[in-house]
């Protein structure tokens, strides 16, 4: 195994993980969560669109295919239900963990009306829910907060039934504006971490929308998680890979890699950087993060379609990374 870290915090990490059955065609994991059994559920592109593990890395369930024209983001909640974001079906619903679907949350099937013609984010204007909407967390009263996204530069706050309450963000590069609102997490004081991928920034916000913070020592972050363990996990994107078509590829950028903060902003660990993607301790395009009780960390990296636009090739790269956390 590969060592990662030093002193209070070190991870393992694991190689062969997890076991692909024979026949399963998986394009690549857009998302993954652990639920209270520690099994490891992932939003995928390919035959199914989620795939159920077993902490070994045994595939015990798949649904999904077919039900969604591109799965992105994935969140678990408290009863161990799942919430799914198809972003080009511009729908974010709720599942049981077998696959019966238990409703849908604000509009869906149709994009709100922001001035965008596919992913080109830069003539938008900001509009209601939703256009291409990228993830979500809900909070401890059940409130569901939606990032949206790709074709919209909000956070949508809905009621735990379901209704819309408030939503904030303007595109641009100024406080509480966004470009590309791609990833969102949580901590136990409900402050919410909203990955401002092509600012290259954090924003922290109070549920209400009050700013409280901006993070800058990232690269296009993609996903924030917040652990049990109060260490804000972060999975940068990077400049090497995923690039929009516009965008210059440099192949001397700093690619992608995971990042590990306190609540305060200081930063603990990093690794990767993209120079080595198919290496146990790097990575090619870090997608999502997940943390279990135990402090393992479960990565998925988006390897077919961030391979478009790229200073390297996918080939070889695992899409689902384990890394242990040592004692």
């Amino acid at each position: 195994m590969t060592t990662i870290g030093d002193g209070e915090l070190q991870f393992e990490a694991v190689s062969d993980w997890p076991q692909w059955p024979d026949g399963l065609t998986v394009q690549e994991a857009v998302g993954v969560v652990v639920d209270s059994r520690g099994r490891v559920i992932a939003s995928c592109r390919g035959d199914q669109s989620i795939l159920v593990f077993d902490p070994d890395g045994k595939l015990v369930n798949a649904w999904g295919g077919g039900s969604f024209e591109r799965p992105h983001g994935i969140w678990i909640a408290e009863d161990d239900t799942l919430y799914l974001v198809d972003d080009i079906g511009h729908s974010v619903r709720q599942y049981t963990q077998e696959g019966e679907l238990l409703r849908t949350i604000g509009p869906s099937g149709q994009p709100s009306d922001t001035g965008v013609e596919g992913f080109d984010h830069r003539s938008l204007h900001a509009a209601g829910p939703f256009n291409l909407p990228t993830n979500l967390v809900t909070a401890s009263n059940g409130d569901i907060y939606i990032t949206d996204g790709y074709g919209n530069a909000r956070v949508h706050a809905f009621s735990a039934a379901g209704e819309l309450q408030h939503s904030w963000g303007e595109p641009g590069t100024g406080d509480s504006e966004f470009k590309v609102p791609h990833g969102i997490g949580i901590d136990r004081d409900d402050r919410l971490y909203v990955a401002d991928r092509e600012n290259s920034r954090i924003q922290i916000f109070s549920t209400a929308g009050e700013l409280l913070a901006v993070w800058t020592d990232v690269i296009r972050p993609c996903e924030v998680f917040v652990g049990q363990d109060d260490l804000v996990y972060v999975a940068e994107l990077g400049g090497r890979s995923g690039m929009f078509p516009w965008m210059d590829v440099d192949p001397t950028a700093v690619g992608s890699r995971m990042s590990i903060f306190s609540r305060g902003g200081e930063l603990l660990l990093r690794w990767g950087g993209g120079l080595n993607p198919t290496a146990a301790d790097d990575f090619y395009a870090l997608h999502d993060v997940s943390v279990d009780r135990e402090g393992t960390i479960y990565t998925a990296e988006v390897v077919a379609s961030a391979s478009g636009r790229a200073a390297d090739s996918a080939e070889g790269c695992p899409t689902l990374r384990k890394f242990v956390r040592r004692d």
